[in-house]
């Protein structure tokens, strides 16, 4: 992004501060809303992401019949179906499917933190290296605490992963927003002038 592009999207966005801040509580406001209907959330996520799948699984197979004197075309036929298959799993019973998806998340949360301390170990000495593996005890815990509670927790894992993303996404809104609203021009021009 040129100077000038920066320089533009930067006034944009402090000229039109208010929308930034006002979705940004509007987020919130869903987020914090989603943390008392968890299991709800988690059920809608769920079916939204097996129509998803089903959706792209389609188009896929559509786009495999155009895809003639392909060598790989029965692959990509397999994976299209494959993609459909779930996808109609998942809507016909989007329950089962959290719970499934939920181990899932607690499995990857887990293998993501054991990775976080090796990556933070290996950085030792380095200034800061203790905070991947922080980072990776607290993924850990999450992952075992998800899994102690399995199956029970694939009911509101999912939904209480989205409502929190939707509570940070809103903050993060309105922090940007107000710095847009205090952003004094001439500093903002500086600063683009060093890059």
């Amino acid at each position: 992004m040129t100077a000038s592009a920066l320089q533009k999207a930067t006034g944009e966005i402090r000229k039109h501060w208010g929308w930034l801040m006002f979705f940004g509580i509007v987020f919130i406001i869903m987020g914090t809303l989603g943390l008392g209907m968890s299991t709800m959330l988690t059920l809608t996520s769920v079916l939204f992401f097996g129509v998803m799948i089903l959706v792209a699984g389609v188009l896929q197979l559509i786009d495999a019949f155009k895809a003639q004197g392909w060598k790989s075309i029965l692959a990509y036929v397999l994976i299209a179906l494959l993609y459909i298959a779930a996808g109609i799993i998942i809507i016909v019973d989007p329950l089962a499917a959290s719970v499934w998806l939920t181990i899932a998340i607690a499995l990857i949360l887990i293998a993501v933190g054991i990775l976080r301390i090796i990556m933070g170990l290996q950085m030792k000495p380095a200034k800061g290296w203790g905070w991947p593996i922080f980072a990776g005890v607290v993924s850990i815990i999450l992952g075992i605490m998800i899994f102690s509670r399995w199956p029970v927790s694939g009911l509101w894992v999912i939904g209480l992963f989205v409502a929190i993303e939707l509570i940070m996404q809103g903050w993060a809104m309105i922090a940007i927003s107000l710095v847009a609203k205090n952003a004094d021009p001439e500093q903002i021009k500086e600063i683009l002038k060093e890059k």
